[in-house]
């Protein structure tokens, strides 16, 4: 899973990432948690296919200088 990576790799535990969850729960109830998930989720591939289409445009570039 994606997100619990980026959660590791900013030093959140398995406490401190309950704790999100819960407060998400209370917060926004358990009936929207799923959409905010796949919206979440939409938002990560959307960013990777952009970051992945620059590199590319790059790396065309730098071939076409040499």
């Amino acid at each position: 899973m994606i997100t619990a990576s980026i959660l590791a790799f900013m030093g959140l535990g398995g406490q401190e990432m309950l704790l999100i969850f819960l407060a998400l729960l209370l917060f926004f109830g358990a009936k929207k948690l799923p959409e905010l998930a796949r919206g979440l989720g939409k938002g990560i591939r959307e960013f990777k296919d952009a970051t992945k289409d620059v590199r590319e445009n790059i790396e065309d570039g730098l071939k076409e200088t040499k």
